[in-house]
């Protein structure tokens, strides 16, 4: 099987970017969603790339972007955003589209919207609810791909979000598809994640999807991760990729055990209620988050802050790059 595209640009590091919203609106039961805050999604991506030392790739508007509940108009401006900063960025990096729906023709939609606003290349996400037969699946990709306008597409499987397993037979037939070019695995099933890594065709990759199983997952073959914690940890997390796929076992170990409480503290909660948290330590966003999800709890505030401040402690002791801000005490007036 040949194919022009590769999977070569996604292999690394990728951060799933939070979408930072703005203050002002209830945050229980309010029904007007809180505005885009542009600004700080400028401050976060441009902290996520931290002058090249930071991430290989912006995935905007996945999961953790709050796609759900984000308007066309918002998608269009966050990704031409994103592309913007990226043009303008010392290191430019590619910017992948979550464009996942279960609604095939929908999805076909937001292929060609991303295709049309600069995106270089679209992750979509298995069709959830549905439930749809490996023939389905396999028609819903090949759809969306011939939409895409020639963009390489990354097939995203959660199937806790979403009810559907890409499993190793299915994921041999989207290799089928020349424009699936990699796959962000997010099962949690090492087994089958190292599967997929086996079965994988020369020039197509299997992401991780999972922090804390990044280490594993490249050592049973996995060329990269995409993270939540990067939001956050730009840098460590970087180090933690790279050492693990240089074969540097020593590092790696130590980068991830650097980052295993906020990795931790970034799923205490449904994603991404715990990094707008972090974010809010930062002073990189707000915590708002929209509706059906509502704020952090009080125990997931005091986690994440002693989290970020056993990081800030390492970083004081010259193992990291870039300076935390102070983690702030009262987090209960970030939350409101």
């Amino acid at each position: 099987m040949s194919t022009t595209l590769s999977a070569a640009p996604f292999a690394g590091l990728g951060v799933a970017l939070a979408t930072p919203f703005s203050t002002g609106t209830d945050a229980v039961g309010g029904a007007h969603k809180p505005a885009v805050d542009h600004a700080a999604f400028a401050r976060l991506v441009t902290h996520t790339l931290a002058d090249g030392k930071g991430v290989d790739w912006l995935v905007v508007l996945g999961s953790t972007g709050e796609a759900a509940t984000v308007d066309d108009s918002e998608r269009h401006a966050l990704v031409r955003q994103a592309v913007e900063l990226s043009a303008r960025a010392d290191r430019p990096v590619p910017v992948v589209v979550g464009i996942g729906h279960n609604d095939t023709v929908r999805t076909c939609e937001l292929a060609a919207q991303a295709a049309a606003t600069g995106a270089d290349a679209v992750l979509v996400v298995t069709p959830f609810y549905n439930k749809p037969q490996v023939s389905g699946l396999v028609a819903h990709y090949r759809a969306v791909a011939e939409a895409a306008d020639g963009l390489p597409v990354i097939a995203y499987n959660v199937p806790g979000r979403t009810g559907c397993n890409i499993t190793p037979d299915a994921m041999r037939r989207l290799w089928s598809i020349d424009q699936v070019v990699a796959v962000k695995e997010s099962s949690g099933d090492l087994r089958q994640v190292a599967r997929m890594c086996q079965e994988a065709p020369e020039g197509r990759a299997v992401l991780a999807g999972d922090d804390d199983l990044a280490l594993a997952a490249v050592a049973v073959g996995a060329q990269g991760l995409v993270s939540v914690c990067a939001n956050v940890a730009p840098v460590e997390t970087a180090r933690l990729v790279r050492a693990a796929l240089a074969g540097d076992l020593r590092a790696a170990r130590s980068a991830a055990g650097l980052l295993a409480p906020l990795m931790e503290a970034m799923f205490v909660e449904t994603n991404p209620v715990p990094v707008k948290a972090a974010l809010a330590c930062l002073g990189l966003g707000t915590a708002h988050v929209r509706l059906p999800l509502s704020p952090a709890e009080p125990q997931t505030w005091t986690q994440v802050q002693t989290a970020l401040a056993q990081l800030q402690s390492a970083r004081r002791g010259g193992l990291a790059a870039l300076p935390v801000a102070t983690v702030p005490d009262d987090a209960a007036a970030l939350a409101s």
